[in-house]
């Protein structure tokens, strides 16, 4: 069972930032590519920023670029979202996930539990 444990969510006012964390096991970090998604109260689950495993090629959704990077530590197996001037908007439970295919849903293999971001106005 491949685990993806996400950690780093919480409250922020708007402007803030928040550092998101996701850890899993070495021999999974390797071979796979990570992503971030994000769900927010009654609406789909959406791609907020992938990166390759080569740790080279990363994309972001329109809606956080220039605001929100993320990065990967080989050595930690670990995969981060730095997100700055947050928004209210951008309030919502972040997923972790791991892909060996492209950054959609269906594509995503596993999946973290989420942690929540909360952005107050």
């Amino acid at each position: 069972q491949v685990q993806l444990v996400e950690s780093g969510g919480g409250l922020v006012q708007a402007g803030g930032s928040l550092r998101l964390s996701c850890a899993t096991s070495r021999r999974t970090f390797s071979s796979y590519s990570m992503g971030w998604f994000r769900q927010a109260p009654g609406k789909e689950r959406e791609f907020v920023a992938g990166i390759r495993f080569s740790g080279i090629t990363t994309s972001y959704a329109d809606s956080v670029k220039g605001r929100f990077t993320i990065s990967r530590d080989n050595a930690k197996s670990t995969v981060y979202l730095q997100m700055n001037s947050l928004k209210p908007d951008d309030t919502a439970v972040y997923y972790c996930a791991a892909t060996t295919g492209g950054f959609t849903i269906a594509t995503m293999r596993y999946w973290g539990q989420g942690t929540q971001v909360t952005v107050s106005s």
